[in-house]
């Protein structure tokens, strides 16, 4: 009975449970809950603080209206730092934007990468694990990033280097990071810094702080 008195208004509707529906008024800016005759609003606010926004209640894990900036964004500083929240699953939004606009992953981890500036860019040497018994060797790789650069169809658009955990990672090399699509201008950089709320972004530059000191 309930469900269906909440059919009989005009404004958009969610129905949650047979006991409870929600009710979104736009011009108001709030949310309408009603459960077992009895309303009670919630306000809904338009940004980052603590507030119900209309994606916490109606597909937020689909509705990702900042898609757009997003993509401007990766354009624009090349180096970004992503924040998402702890439960995960978010991030893989983004990322397949990304992956419909032409670009190929790196997916790497911070922990474990050893100096990034000789991993991505230069010969490295890697040593195997020995268990004690056998001699130890030392083997030599490729650049991680030239060597994906050279496999790259001719029609990609670009290499996006995803590295997780980069909260692991020092200032330095931070900054080189932030630094790397100036280097390899075909490369974007995307590194997990940390969490937050909901899934945000900053240039890598503020976070390495270099931003005003790229030539110092």
């Amino acid at each position: 009975m309930e469900a269906a008195a909440c059919l009989q208004y005009k404004a958009p509707r969610v129905v949650v449970s047979p006991n409870r529906c929600v009710m979104m008024n736009r011009s108001l800016n709030m949310v309408i809950v009603k459960r077992r005759s009895s309303y009670s609003v919630v306000r809904c606010s338009g940004g980052g603080g603590g507030g119900i926004g209309i994606g916490d209640l109606v597909g937020g894990d689909l509705v990702k209206l900042d898609l757009g900036r997003w993509l401007s964004d990766v354009e624009e500083h090349k180096a970004l730092a992503i924040y998402s929240p702890h439960e995960g699953g978010y991030e893989g939004r983004y990322l397949n934007r990304l992956r419909y606009q032409g670009y190929y992953f790196l997916d790497l981890s911070a922990r474990g990468l050893g100096d990034p500036e000789a991993t991505l860019t230069k010969i490295h040497p890697v040593c195997p694990a020995h268990v004690g018994k056998q001699p130890i060797a030392r083997w030599y790789f490729p650049p991680e990033v030239d060597y994906r650069l050279s496999l790259l169809p001719p029609n990609a658009k670009g290499l996006v280097v995803w590295i997780i955990e980069a909260k692991v990672l020092s200032k330095s090399e931070l900054q080189f990071l932030a630094l790397l699509p100036t280097l390899r201008p075909k490369v974007r950089v995307i590194a997990e810094c940390g969490n937050w709320r909901k899934f945000m972004w900053k240039p890598l530059k503020e976070v390495a702080a270099l931003t005003g000191n790229e030539d110092a």
